[in-house]
C-alpha cells in the first residue's frame, strides 16, 4: 500500500468534514461512517490512522479553532490594556465565536464520560494555565492586579467554564447564574476583579444553558 505523502492534508480533510456535519447534524447524530461518506474515497482505515474516536476528533477541532483565534496572541502586543483589562477582553473574545460556542455546546453531552473529562481538564491546564499566568503577571506588574496568588488564580481560571457547564455540575440557569456570580466573588476577594455586567451577560446568554434542568 503506497504511504501517504500528505498526512496533514488529510486530518485536515477529515477534521473539515466533522466539524461540518456536527454542526448540521450534531455530535452525537454523526457517526464516523457519516464522515466517511462524506470524505470522497478515503475509508475508515484513514480516519482511525489519524484518530482512534469521535471523541479525538472533537478534540483536534477545539485544538484547531483555539489555534485560529487564540485571543491570547492576539492581545499579546496591546499596549493600550493593562493586565486585568486583556483578562477581560480575552475571556469575551473566547466566548464570541459562534462556530466555536456551536461546537462546545455539541461536546457538552460526552463530558459525562469520566476519560474525555479528564483529559480535557489536563489539556486545559497544561494550554490555557500558562497564558492566563502571563496576563496575571502583567496585571500585577501595571498595578491593574493585586494578588499573592496569580499561579493560583490562573489555575482556577481553567476550572472556570467547567463549573457552569450543567452536563458536569447539573442546575437550572438560575443555579448556574449563582456559580458564576460566585465565581466573580471569588476572583475579586484573591484580587483579580473580572467582574463586569457585559460578561454576565455574555456568559448567561450562551446556548449551553438554554433549556438547563
Amino acid at each position: 500500500m503506497a504511504r501517504n505523502k500528505y498526512p496533514e492534508v488529510t486530518v485536515e480533510k477529515i477534521l473539515e468534514t466533522a466539524q461540518r456535519l456536527f454542526l448540521e447534524k450534531g455530535y452525537d447524530n454523526t457517526t464516523i461512517q457519516d464522515i466517511v461518506d462524506e470524505l470522497g474515497g478515503l475509508t475508515k482505515g484513514a480516519i482511525y490512522h489519524h484518530f482512534r474516536s469521535k471523541e479525538e476528533i472533537m478534540d483536534a477541532l477545539g485544538d484547531k479553532m483555539f489555534a485560529g483565534s487564540n485571543p491570547f496572541e492576539k492581545l499579546k502586543g496591546r499596549r493600550d490594556l493593562s493586565g486585568l483589562q486583556k483578562i477581560r477582553l480575552a475571556v469575551m473574545m473566547n466566548q464570541s465565536d459562534e462556530t466555536q460556542i456551536e461546537l462546545t455546546k455539541q461536546a457538552i453531552p460526552i463530558l459525562k464520560n469520566p476519560h474525555v473529562l479528564a483529559r480535557m481538564i489536563d489539556s486545559n491546564r497544561r494550554t490555557l494555565s500558562p497564558r492566563w499566568l502571563e496576563l496575571i503577571e502583567e496585571g500585577q506588574r501595571d498595578g491593574s492586579i493585586h494578588t499573592e496568588y496569580a499561579k493560583e488564580l490562573s489555575e482556577l481560571m481553567v476550572l472556570f467554564d467547567l463549573w457552569l457547564i450543567p452536563s458536569v455540575f447539573p442546575g437550572d440557569k438560575g443555579a448556574i447564574h449563582s456559580r458564576f456570580m460566585c465565581m466573580m466573588e471569588i476572583l475579586e476577594k484573591m484580587g483579580l476583579p473580572l467582574y463586569e455586567k457585559e460578561l454576565e451577560e455574555k456568559f448567561m446568554s450562551l446556548p449551553y444553558f438554554s433549556g438547563t434542568e
